[in-house]
């Protein structure tokens, strides 16, 4: 049985472990790394994970959780549908390009996992791409957007952009600023999405 997740050790492990799996890969990225880099006891990793495949879904669920409390936190005094929108892909270019390590996992370690690995990180996304459908219903009922949007497509559309772009963003080791694409790729959606 797993300790509280609350507790410090808890989030020294995660943190840890997104600098291990940034630096070295999730295959090779060792449990006693990890534990290395957090300042604990080997043995401690297993009072809060099962194994490596716990802490790699549990970093995601940690991160995530976090970044869905803020988004939503940011967007609910905002105006309308477009305002939400834009907040979105700024919060969510600028929550990865101030992480490195964690734009680094999130966007190339997450993706070489196991099926069932990929199951779960599939599970943690729901609450966010909730998030996106609130945000096109609320442009739809406005009239801001078109009545005709397929919720399930334009959603879709609109995370593989924002994925997308971070990716490359990676890839190309950082040499742009992210964040100062988010009003430009903002632009371009919503121009999709209008009347």
């Amino acid at each position: 049985m797993t300790l509280n997740k609350t507790k410090p050790k808890y989030k020294q492990i995660i943190e840890a472990a997104v600098v291990v799996i940034a630096e070295n890969g999730y295959h090779s990225s060792r449990v006693s790394k990890i534990a290395e880099q957090a300042g604990v006891a080997d043995g401690t990793i297993y009072l809060y994970f099962k194994n490596k495949e716990d802490i790699l879904v549990s970093l995601f669920k940690e991160k995530m959780g976090q970044f869905i409390e803020r988004i939503s936190a940011s967007i609910k005094n905002l105006g309308n549908a477009d305002e939400k929108l834009r907040q979105l892909i700024r919060m969510h270019f600028r929550q990865l390009s101030e992480d490195h390590n964690l734009a680094v996992v999130a966007q190339l370690e997450l993706r070489q996992s196991n099926l069932e690995l990929r199951f779960q990180i599939n599970e943690v996304l729901k609450p966010y791409t909730m998030i996106i459908d609130e945000i096109i219903e609320e442009g739809m009922e406005q009239s801001i957007f078109r009545q005709d949007l397929h919720i399930p497509l334009v959603r879709q559309m609109i995370f593989g952009t924002l994925d997308e772009m971070v990716t490359t963003w990676v890839m190309k080791d950082h040499k742009y600023d992210l964040l100062s694409l988010a009003d430009e790729v903002h632009k371009l959606i919503i121009n999709g999405l209008k009347k």
